[in-house]
């Protein structure tokens, strides 16, 4: 499967602008212990996390609708029993979202791994 420009150039942008994102990082406290390598990197850890979770997710709900159309349009006479599948696949694939979304928040706040 070949990428378009316009995906490239865009992919292109989006880790250059990855990069650059450290330039802007606020310096470490001078009271810093020794656990707050460990917390940075939970917290990194979890914003990964998160983003590969959301584009999982995407990709998942637009193949999820692009076949339901696909049925849809091959048998209009179903239309309920398939948009109820639908909403029933479209619902547990976000809740698998919003369960990283909670992990990454316990991450985030609570520092489970010392701070």
């Amino acid at each position: 499967m070949r990428m378009s420009r316009f995906a490239l150039l865009m992919f292109g942008f989006v880790v250059l602008a990855g990069l650059a994102t450290p330039l802007y990082a606020q310096e470490a406290a001078a009271g810093a212990g020794p656990n707050s390598a460990l917390v940075q990197w939970s917290i990194i850890t979890a914003g990964f996390a998160l983003g590969i979770a959301a584009a999982g997710a995407a990709i998942g709900q637009g193949m999820a609708v692009a076949k339901a159309s696909e049925a849809i349009a091959r048998n209009p006479s179903a239309v309920g029993e398939i948009r109820g599948a639908l909403i029933l696949g479209l619902v547990l694939i976000e809740s698998l979202v919003i369960y990283v979304l909670l992990i990454s928040l316990i991450l985030f706040f609570l520092k489970p791994f010392g701070g």
